[in-house]
């Protein structure tokens, strides 16, 4: 099921908000006490530019060390160009101001912008006169294509990961972006749990273009290189899924339940796992990779060629 993109990349920030700004902003990461943040109700504000109400993206509450106090920050991200962000900025954090000044002590505002295009991204508002300057408001901002991708390959931050593919690379470096994303995504399902690598993969689809037979022959070369991750891998590629893994698997189950007996589960779990061998040596994969993939002796995959 496809997911909008604004309430993806919303939910990719509101769960790893921390990972984001670890990861963009590393000198304020290490200011604020993540320990007292909350999402706050999403502010509805007059954009007096545009004539219109807006509702901020995301707005938290956080403790900043510095201060010993609660400060605001104001996450905007920002897909298309226009001409009078810089003002809507602003007068965002002037409604903030005028409303929150009493009991934070600090507001920070931070656009994300997404564009495909590579292009520098206005991020300061100023008003001056002659040897006197009257406003001068800057907000901090990421512009994602204009980050280099092999910066963050390295790194296991759950958004580096989710968006890798929204980075700048080249077409004929495509390819390897995808393969160092599947690769990050393996190391970071040790340490989350389903819900947030689903989260992650959701977003990122959101960004690679699908090519079955690149995935195909990546997720070969990452079982090469992680044969203790290889059912694990597979379920990435959902042509494998296609092809009987997992109904194999319910079958044998249904087949325990139908008969009483834990041999049917055990007998149902083999004929589904033999099927999928068989699909796998069939679509190209070696017998040894094979092997190493399910964990079974090559003798035992050589014999259901």
């Amino acid at each position: 099921m496809s997911i909008p993109h604004d309430e993806a990349f919303k939910k990719l920030l509101e769960t790893f908000f921390e990972e984001f700004i670890e990861l963009f902003f590393p000198e304020l990461h290490a200011m604020l006490d993540y320990s007292e943040t909350r999402f706050l109700m999403q502010e509805l504000l007059v954009d007096i530019v545009g004539e219109e109400a807006r509702e901020l993206d995301l707005l938290l509450e956080t403790r900043y060390k510095g201060l010993d106090g609660y400060i605001l920050i104001h996450l905007e991200p920002q897909s298309y160009r226009d001409t009078a962000f810089r003002e809507r900025m602003f007068i965002y954090f002037s409604r903030l101001f005028e409303r929150y000044r009493k009991d934070h002590k600090l507001i920070i505002p931070i656009a994300i912008f997404t564009s495909d295009e590579v292009r520098e991204e206005p991020d300061t508002l100023e008003m001056s006169i002659p040897e006197h300057s009257i406003l001068r408001f800057q907000f901090l901002k990421v512009e994602l294509r204009k980050q280099s991708w092999r910066r963050f390959i390295d790194s296991d931050n759950a958004v580096a990961a989710a968006l890798l593919a929204k980075m700048g690379y080249t077409t004929r470096e495509a390819r390897e972006v995808r393969r160092e994303f599947l690769r990050m995504f393996i190391k970071l399902r040790t340490r989350l749990d389903q819900g947030r690598l689903a989260l992650i993969m959701s977003v990122a689809d959101l960004y690679f273009k699908p090519d079955r037979i690149q995935d195909e022959e990546i997720l070969r070369e990452l079982i090469d290189h992680y044969p203790e991750e290889g059912e694990v891998i597979m379920e990435l590629m959902p042509a494998w899924k296609r092809w009987g893994y997992e109904e194999g698997k319910a079958e044998g189950i249904e087949e325990g339940k139908a008969e009483g007996i834990e041999e049917g589960k055990a007998e149902g779990k083999e004929e589904g796992q033999a099927e999928l061998i068989r699909k796998l040596l069939l679509n190209g994969f070696s017998p040894e990779v094979v092997s190493k993939a399910v964990e079974l002796p090559l003798d035992t995959i050589k014999k259901l060629m």
